[in-house]
């Protein structure tokens, strides 16, 4: 990453923290080298298993004409987040998926680091993109159909999917983040 690019991802990424400044501090001479991020006023985060978002983020990759998003992996917990644009009325359904907007908080490495299990595998490029709800549903679909083919798992039929119609989920408990606990 080039150190113009390098430098506006951070300034893109730390911008959706409480304090800036000392999300750049933690990043840069932190002892974690991670940082806590409140989704939902930037961009919300999308977070599915692993084994179905690494093919769902080749698949993204390879659309003609389509610039993916962020997208962060959790080698631990084995699952990614997908950045996409805040829509808290937004429901996505599906077999262990998270979606956390408003309320929900990430901890990220800085755009141009792997800290522990924390990875981008496709980091910020500091320009605002991020992953478009209908590119990314249908890059799940097709992941999901995948899976069910190479390994028959009925509960791959199912993809995560995205209804923008549908009401606003009843209020609960705001969701604590990812890393998933």
């Amino acid at each position: 990453m080039a150190l113009t690019q390098w430098t506006n991802a951070m300034e893109w990424l730390a911008a959706a923290a409480t304090d800036p400044r000392s999300c750049k501090n933690d990043w840069q001479r932190g002892t974690t080298g991670v940082h806590l991020l409140a989704a939902g006023r930037f961009w919300d985060v999308l977070i599915v298993p692993a084994c179905l978002g690494l093919h769902a983020a080749d698949i993204l990759a390879d659309l003609p004409r389509l610039e993916p998003g962020p997208a962060l992996l959790d080698s631990r917990r084995q699952h990614i987040g997908f950045f996409l644009p805040p829509s808290p009325a937004s429901i996505w359904a599906g077999h262990d998926i998270r979606y956390l907007t408003t309320g929900g908080w990430i901890a990220t490495p800085a755009p141009h680091c792997r800290w522990g299990e924390l990875r981008w595998i496709c980091p910020p490029d500091g320009s605002g993109t991020l992953n478009s709800p209908d590119a990314l549903e249908l890059a799940l679909h097709q992941a999901m159909h995948e899976l069910a083919r190479t390994h028959g798992t009925p509960r791959h039929r199912d993809a995560p999917h995205h209804d923008p119609h549908l009401p606003p989920p009843p209020t609960t408990t705001p969701a604590r983040g990812f890393p998933l606990t």
